[in-house]
């Protein structure tokens, strides 16, 4: 089992990790961060997307998550409390949500543009408001959707899947862990099933779809979380990794491929695209983690390159969106002179392009040494003592 010899996180009790999976998923959310930004020029159109399904990455996460909380926490429940494993996650997961909200709010009313018109005529106390409410993760009601695209979340839409995290957090520590190995085999049978039901015969022809708390949403997000992380979860129990050379790179360029596979099928035959859809989350994505488990970086710089995008992994991930949201509304602004097609133009907005992917990457990096790290060690320090 190829995991290294230092915990992932600051608890003194904590488990090895595996390096390469903390390396995938930063891979995959600076995917993520380049189909935002390339998604500002497909007008709304799926069929138009580059990277067209870097939207995958998020079952991705799920898939990672189900594998890493069955591994970390299955067979510690005879010693932790219930109380416990819910402070562990919180101190994990919590500091960045509110940091994502409060770069959300900072950046809110800069994003002015005829993509979000109605921006300027919100008041700062309901601003305020809805950053008070997305600290807490809970969605915000229609009433308070401040930037008009229905997101439950609206000052950092991607917190949508971090709020379907603590579902299958709070899920797994309830019912799921107590299941036997046959059982959780048949949810995850059912839940593939559902799966394969929405990006195969739904409207779409894909995944995509999860940030409201309108029923069509929650079905989608609800069905987007159920499979893969009770697959990891499943996978971390029944299967035993083993010894692959060149992992990380082999894994990083298969994800990649995945993520930035061409649309399939068009707008007549949307079926075609839900079948990759369901074959890269049931088939691929777990296939993916299961290698990654069995290999470490095979050298310095490969160790390294891992590491640093673990790092940055999640806080990329959670911050980023306001930075796409400012990035659109500079397209916005510009939109005349863009659509020229000059080649100063050209230049303009891949500068411009270059410029959002790098601030994300640094700002993720700031947090992480600044204030996330630091933050959790000083929760655990207070939130843990007693706590088993």
């Amino acid at each position: 089992m190829n995991i290294t010899n230092m915990p992932s996180s600051g608890f003194s009790d904590s488990k090895t990790h595996y390096p390469i999976l903390d390396g995938l998923r930063g891979v995959a959310a600076v995917m993520v961060v380049l189909f935002h930004i390339l998604e500002t020029f497909s007008g709304g159109d799926h069929t138009q997307q580059v990277i067209n399904h870097g939207y995958l990455a998020v079952d991705f996460f799920f898939v990672l998550s189900g594998f890493v909380i069955g591994y970390a926490y299955d067979d510690r429940w005879g010693k932790m409390s219930l109380g416990g494993f819910f402070k562990r996650r919180l101190i994990r997961l919590h500091p960045m949500i509110i940091m994502g909200m409060l770069i959300g709010a900072i950046t809110f009313y800069f994003q002015n543009s005829h993509f979000f018109p109605g921006i300027q005529e919100v008041p700062v106390w309901k601003m305020l408001l809805v950053m008070l409410v997305g600290f807490t993760l809970l969605p915000v009601p229609p009433s308070m959707d401040i930037r008009g695209w229905t997101e439950m979340h609206p000052l950092n839409g991607p917190a949508w899947s971090l709020f379907y995290e603590y579902i299958a957090n709070i899920l797994y520590a309830l019912f799921i862990r107590r299941l036997p190995n046959a059982l959780l085999a048949i949810l995850v049978i059912m839940a593939g099933a559902a799966l394969v039901h929405l990006a195969v015969w739904g409207p779409q022809g894909d995944v995509i779809g999860g940030w409201a708390i309108d029923a069509p949403q929650m079905r989608i997000g609800i069905t987007r979380l159920l499979y893969p992380f009770f697959a990891g979860l499943l996978l971390s129990r029944i299967v035993k990794p083993g010894q692959i050379s060149h992992a990380f790179l082999w894994c990083s360029l298969l994800l990649v491929a995945i993520l930035a596979f061409p649309r399939l099928g068009g707008h007549e035959h949307l079926w075609m695209n839900g079948i990759y859809d369901s074959m890269a989350i049931i088939i691929a994505f777990p296939l993916i983690v299961y290698l990654g488990a069995s290999g470490s970086p095979s050298d310095r710089p490969a160790a390294r390159m891992s590491k640093f995008l673990g790092d940055i992994s999640y806080p990329i991930y959670i911050i980023h969106y306001p930075l796409i949201y400012l990035f659109m509304a500079w397209i916005s602004k510009n939109n005349d002179y863009i659509n020229a097609g000059s080649t100063g133009a050209i230049v303009s907005v891949v500068i411009a392009a270059i410029i959002v992917l790098a601030s994300a990457i640094g700002i993720a990096y700031a947090c992480v040494k600044l204030y996330d790290v630091p933050v959790r060690k000083w929760l655990m320090k207070r939130l843990m003592i007693h706590s088993k």
